[in-house]
C-alpha cells in the first residue's frame, strides 16, 4: 500500500499491486488493473519509489522473519519479485533486501516517447 494524493490534495492509501500503467500527461494518471484511472500529484518517479520502498519493505519483513539467507529465492516470490532477482539475492547474501532492491530499480520510461514508438506500430 501506498500513499497518493489527487489533484485537489486528498491523500489516499492505494494497493501498488492494482497499478497497470502510469503516466505523465502532464498529470501523473494511473491506471489500475480493472481499468479506472486516477490522476495523482506525484511523479511517476515518485510512485515507482514508492512501489519499490514498499515491495522493499516487505521483503525485509519477511527475511527478517525467516532468518534462512539461503531461501532468499522463496522469499522474494513470496514478495512478488522476479525470480531472477531472488537468485541475485541469493548470491548477494551480505546486503539487506531493502538495499538490494534500491540498487535493483529499474530505469523510467519516458512517456513521451512511449507515445511516440507506439505511432509508429
Amino acid at each position: 500500500m501506498i500513499e497518493v494524493t489527487r489533484l485537489n490534495g486528498n491523500a489516499m492509501i492505494l494497493n501498488s499491486d492494482l497499478i497497470k500503467t502510469a503516466e505523465a500527461s502532464p498529470d501523473t494518471m494511473l491506471t489500475l488493473i480493472h481499468g479506472e484511472k486516477l490522476i495523482v500529484r506525484e511523479s511517476c518517479a515518485e510512485i515507482l519509489e514508492k512501489v519499490l520502498a514498499y515491495r522493499a519493505l516487505l521483503l525485509a519483513a519477511v527475511a527478517a522473519r525467516d532468518k534462512g539467507a539461503g531461501d532468499l529465492p522463496r522469499l522474494v516470490a513470496l514478495a512478488s519479485l522476479s525470480p531472477e532477482m531472488g537468485r541475485e539475492m541469493g548470491q548477494a547474501s551480505s546486503s539487506s533486501a531493502a538495499s538490494f532492491a534500491a540498487k535493483s530499480r529499474p530505469t523510467l520510461v519516458d512517456p513521451a516517447r512511449s507515445r511516440a514508438d507506439a505511432g509508429q506500430m
